[in-house]
């Protein structure tokens, strides 16, 4: 696929009303590209509003738990490219529901693999996995042949949608691959659960930042720019014998304690805030970050953005935001 393709392409995100699907979405808009996305819920305010795209993608009304759903949207618009992105990825929700995560995430997935496999205008797909997929390793970082140890709800729901995805691929040959990405930040993500936005807007409205865990876990934070990034590259050299098919990870392979990532906020807000400690955090994995050699040396990606540049602008939009 020529990397200049995008223009007057008719592509579906899922999850375009979501933090990592809107701005993905934004980015093949900007490129030209004719962009659809799925909608369960029409929300008063949503990430498609955040970013400025709800009146410049198709939103079709339905649900990806809903095969038929997936299959009109595909069909009817003539999509020609996939990217899974839509999935329940807050872990709390999940350890509380495990069912609708599963349903959202593994039957959400396989309905639009099937619906791709059966499509006459698909030509191919990208499959948002995790990092989480992985769950506990002895060893790290994760690599590509590392096994998808996923235990608890979340984790082991992507691990499932991988596994599934590669199965279209071995058993159909629909042209896809997946990636395996690290925690990602960045502007417009009002998931609050989540730590940076969490602390961010806790800062700039002069609340007590809240740790849920004990500060000690490690993670992998790769900014959301960098994470289009990886998308893209990846869907445009999906049709390279040595890309199709395969799992690649995407992160900056410099991991970061939760506590360390707080000073490094308070810091660039120019705060002294002493965050509030809970040691709550159940069902969590210990330390992760990922190894992203094989997307390296096979795609030429790498990460653009330091920590200190992500968070940096990810501080500005926020402040913006809430100045309104």
């Amino acid at each position: 696929m020529d990397k200049m393709s995008w223009k007057g392409r008719k592509v579906i995100v899922t999850g375009a009303d979501g933090f990592i699907g809107s701005h993905l979405a934004k980015a093949l808009v900007e490129k030209g590209a004719e962009v659809t996305t799925i909608l369960r819920d029409i929300k008063k305010t949503n990430n498609m509003d955040l970013l400025g795209i709800r009146d410049k993608i198709n939103a079709v009304h339905g649900d990806l738990v809903n095969y038929n759903d997936c299959e009109r949207a595909i069909n009817e618009y003539d999509i020609d490219f996939c990217f899974h992105i839509a999935a329940q990825a807050i872990v709390g929700p999940a350890n509380r529901s495990p069912l609708s995560t599963f349903e959202s995430n593994i039957k959400g997935t396989w309905n639009i693999l099937e619906a791709c496999r059966l499509s006459k205008t698909i030509k191919g797909l990208i499959v948002a996995s995790s990092d989480k997929a992985y769950g506990q390793q002895k060893k790290l970082p994760y690599t590509e042949d590392s096994p998808l140890n996923g235990y608890f709800p979340y984790d082991a729901s992507k691990a499932c949608a991988d596994v599934i995805a590669r199965c279209y691929f071995m058993a159909y040959n629909l042209p896809l691959a997946i990636t395996r990405n690290a925690n990602t930040y960045g502007p417009a993500d009002m998931n609050l659960s989540r730590l940076i936005p969490d602390v961010i807007v806790k800062i700039i409205k002069g609340e007590e930042p809240i740790i849920r865990s004990d500060g000690t876990p490690e993670r992998d934070y790769m900014y959301i720019k960098d994470a289009v990034n990886a998308y893209l590259v990846l869907a445009e050299n999906l049709n390279r014998k040595e890309v199709a098919g395969q799992a690649f990870n995407f992160g900056t392979g410099k991991p970061i304690s939760v506590l360390e990532l707080y000073k490094k906020i308070i810091k660039s807000m120019g705060k002294d805030v002493k965050p509030k400690i809970l040691g709550e955090a159940k069902n969590e994995i210990d330390r992760q970050y990922l190894s992203s050699d094989k997307a390296g040396k096979i795609l030429n990606w790498k990460p653009e953005y330091s920590i200190e540049q992500g968070l940096k602008e990810t501080i500005e939009w926020y402040s913006d935001y809430f100045k309104k």
